[in-house]
């Protein structure tokens, strides 16, 4: 038998499993919510990358 002892783990990630569950709602009208708001956890963390790269780029212009 071989002892798998590495650190890496799959699986869901917690905003993965908000999205599903946000899609669930939405799908059985429990929610209302615009599909924006529902995908959001899956978009909203890479737009907000996306932001902090652009005022770094600004702040190091700036700079010189």
């Amino acid at each position: 038998m071989s002892n798998n002892s590495s650190s890496s783990s799959s699986g869901i990630s917690f905003l993965g499993m908000l999205a599903i569950l946000f899609i669930g709602l939405k799908l059985t009208e429990h929610i209302t919510w615009s599909w924006w708001w529902v995908l959001a956890p899956l978009w909203m963390p890479l737009s907000l990358m996306i932001v902090i790269l652009i005022i770094y780029a600004a702040v190091k212009i700036y700079e010189r």
